[in-house]
């Protein structure tokens, strides 16, 4: 009779992973934490180790993939090096309230304090970007620190976790559990009857309200529930940076988002509104427009502030009325709350005018030819279309015939650059999950997004939206999409400098332009040589087309898309921020 093996902390804190539900894990493989990649051998149908090329971009996919499932992203990394280039994406869960847990292979505890290779204290390292930072100095405390570990991550306001794994403690023996573990469940809060009647109160008096939604802990569920309130209230509702996929962009109440280069008639009317009410939403620096749109402390509006973490009520604008709250659990008060017609007909003239000015603010202009028949042959002529041969096209059009013609459910990520510009102004986000992408400004973060996504939600397509300079940062992750067969779409948005950079500069350095140029790589051969598909286009309905027929491969598809360097945001363009900036004092 063979002998059951003697647990270790490695296996424990598999089995506590799978106890918690996790089924992928993604890693740069790191001799620190051999032992865990031997017990993740051991359960390898049940868990899917995705190997990464860089931490940063395993930790933007874990970050990802959290984002498409609303549980924990799990990342392992080796010490120092691997640990500090995992701090990216670190931080960008931190800033989206995105829960994940890092685990970073820590040197044995008998060289800790002397200097080791690599050694490194991460409590003191990623305090400041994580809310809780921890190390498992016991192996039979093992089950207990990870079980910890997740209900942290998902409390409240969500975020990253992360949990430093001594070697000795990976290898050495520790006691089995006692019973069996259950997986962590995330914390509620509901607001009370008495809070629900106050906010209806302050609506029915409200002549000009304003519904704002953000932040992280939202499901399918909550967001329909939102719905159903917002119809039967009458209510214009706009979403935060980047969260545009929380409310249906095409619902007749949308109207806009508060993100880069936001409608100046959407600010006006969040000045202009005696009451808002946020939901989920912190109104930072992007959304607040650099905290203009709101006093600080006390608002000019009448304020109804609700956010799952105590916390941060009242840290910066003082609330009339704040609901410590989650939000699944505060939509569905919100949809059992009864409405007064007179306030949704009161409202319908508001709403409508909001609602004008979007349509107004994202209108395409009708293309020359019909979009279906320009697009007959696109993608195979766009295939002979040489790297110096390809014209930039015009994004605006492009914009509105993926709007037009990609599935509502489509998942699009994107990192940082202008190139968003356009997705955020001219696509409309029709489904929950549909928008992947990174409020705390990370470049680089667009493919490593776009893996983790199709990983959760294989059944959708996903398209990857990048800038030259965005996709080089992690442009080696096309290796593992490839390797995992993923048939994403990656669209590179070509004009040939950091163009965010390029614009401040040109606003507050005119003439002095300098370190923002980018000599390019051939787009398409490089993702030959990765294995991906890849081409070129020289035209919208090319790009649609190529796009559509990406969805349906069997590996990534490239689109190399130039762009004209003069069209540097949706909404300007480099002569006209030369013409309206003030040369610096001293400078000739």
């Amino acid at each position: 009779m063979t002998a059951t093996p003697q647990p270790t902390g490695a296996s424990l804190l598999i089995d506590a992973l799978l106890a918690q539900g996790v089924n992928t894990v993604f890693c740069v493989p790191g001799e620190s934490f051999l032992a865990a990649m031997d017990a993740m051998y051991t359960h390898r149908d049940a868990i899917h180790l995705v190997v990464c090329r860089h931490e940063g971009s395993a930790m933007f996919m874990a970050e990802a993939h959290a984002k498409a499932t609303g549980r924990p992203g799990i990342c392992f990394v080796t010490r120092a090096p691997g640990a500090s280039q995992a701090a990216i994406g670190l931080h960008t869960a931190h800033q989206d309230a995105t829960p994940v847990i890092l685990f970073i292979g820590q040197v044995g505890r008998g060289f800790m304090e002397r200097g080791a290779f690599q050694e490194v204290d991460y409590r003191r390292m990623f305090a400041p970007v994580s809310k809780w930072v921890a190390q498992v100095d016991d192996a039979s405390r093992m089950p207990e620190m990870v079980n910890h570990a997740f209900y942290l991550a998902m409390a409240g306001r969500r975020g990253p976790v992360v949990l430093a794994l001594p070697e000795d403690v990976l290898s050495g023996a520790a006691p089995a559990p006692v019973r069996a573990l259950r997986p962590a469940l995330p914390v509620r809060a509901t607001p009370t009857q008495a809070e629900m009647a106050q906010l209806m109160d302050m609506m029915n008096a409200a002549q000009r309200p304003l519904l704002i939604v953000g932040g992280s802990g939202w499901t399918a569920q909550a967001v329909d529930d939102l719905r159903t309130f917002v119809h039967a209230a009458g209510l214009p509702v706009a979403c935060s940076f980047r969260r545009q996929d929380l409310f249906d962009n095409d619902d007749p109440h949308y109207v806009g988002v508060l993100g880069l280069g936001a409608d100046p008639g959407l600010h006006r009317a969040v000045k202009d509104a005696d009451l808002l009410v946020l939901l989920g939403a912190r109104m930072g620096e992007v959304p607040s427009a650099g905290y203009t749109l709101i006093d600080i402390p006390q608002p000019q509006q009448v304020l109804v502030h609700a956010l799952p973490e105590a916390h941060d009520l009242g840290h910066l604008y003082r609330p009339d009325l704040a609901l410590l709250a989650t939000m699944p659990e505060l939509a569905q008060a919100l949809a059992a709350q009864p409405v007064n017609a007179p306030l949704r007909q009161r409202l319908q003239p508001r709403v409508q005018a909001l609602r004008l000015g979007f349509e107004q603010f994202t209108a395409i202009p009708a293309p020359a030819t019909d979009a279906k028949d320009a697009s007959e042959g696109a993608s195979e002529r766009a295939t002979t279309v040489a790297k110096d041969e390809a014209a930039p096209i015009d994004l605006v059009q492009t914009w509105g015939l993926l709007r037009a013609q990609l599935p509502a459910d489509v998942v699009i990520t994107n990192g940082a650059g202008n190139y968003t510009t356009w997705a955020h102004r001219y696509f409309r986000y029709r489904r929950f999950g549909s928008q992947v992408a990174p409020t705390s400004g990370a470049m680089g973060y667009g493919l490593p997004a776009a893996i983790g996504a199709k990983l959760a939600h294989p059944q959708r397509d996903v398209l990857c939206l990048a800038g030259d300079g965005c996709f080089m940062m992690s442009s080696h992750e096309l290796a593992t999409a490839v390797h995992l067969a993923l048939p994403i779409v990656v669209l590179v948005f070509d004009n040939q400098m950091y163009g965010t950079i390029r614009m401040h500069q040109e606003k507050h350095f005119p003439q002095r332009t300098h370190g923002t140029a980018l000599h390019n790589p051939d787009f398409v051969a490089l993702a030959h040589a990765f294995g991906a598909h890849a081409l070129r286009v020289d035209s919208a309905p090319a790009l649609l087309a190529a796009v559509l027929q990406g969805f349906q491969a069997n590996r990534p598809t490239l689109i190399h898309v130039r762009t004209n360097p003069e069209n540097i945001s949706a909404g300007a363009t480099l002569s006209g921020i030369r013409a309206g900036a003030k040369a610096p004092s001293g400078s000739h």
